[in-house]
């Protein structure tokens, strides 16, 4: 099965793509699209074409979105929310089903820590990946929500069979 992490920005959003075989996880792709629009219909627009494109692309089975988590900045979390919007969108189009997650929920199926640093989530995402050449931390952060929610499917899968 062929899982795709999102995570979701506005300026940029991170993508990664795993493929998981059992309990084996391994790296497909990873980047980042960047939004070069002006105005933010202009960037919502960018950021729908160039996942479009990365699920063409890599044709995955699943998708997953970190969730938005409200900030300070009113505005900006507002902004944040359409670009997830955006991320949700595109895989559903796609006749995805799309999970979500916290960022504490991703750090700590990660690292085992919900606090932890970003520093801590890239290395586990290269410890989990080896060889795994990482376009960014954004990336990164969609990488781990992959393997976040493929680990989700796994203990889900389990937990089905037990009771059958």
């Amino acid at each position: 099965m062929r899982v795709l992490g999102i995570d979701p920005g506005l300026v940029n959003m991170g993508w990664g793509v795993i493929v998981v075989d059992g309990s084996r996880i391994a790296h497909v792709a990873n980047g980042i699209i960047r939004s070069q629009g002006v105005s933010l219909a202009a960037r919502l627009c960018d950021l729908h074409r160039g996942l479009v494109a990365v699920i063409a692309a890599h044709a995955p089975d699943a998708a997953a979105v970190e969730q938005t988590f409200v900030n300070k900045d009113a505005v900006g979390t507002l902004k944040l929310g359409q670009a997830r919007g955006i991320a949700l969108l595109a895989p559903a189009q796609a006749g995805l089903e799309v999970g979500e997650y916290a960022p504490n929920a991703v750090k700590k199926a990660i690292v085992g820590v919900g606090h932890a640093q970003k520093q801590q989530v890239e290395h586990m995402v290269r410890f989990t990946l080896p060889g795994v050449t990482l376009a960014g931390a954004d990336a990164a952060d969609a990488l781990a929500i992959a393997i976040c929610h493929a680990r989700h499917l796994q203990s889900r899968s389990l937990r089905i069979k037990v009771v059958a």
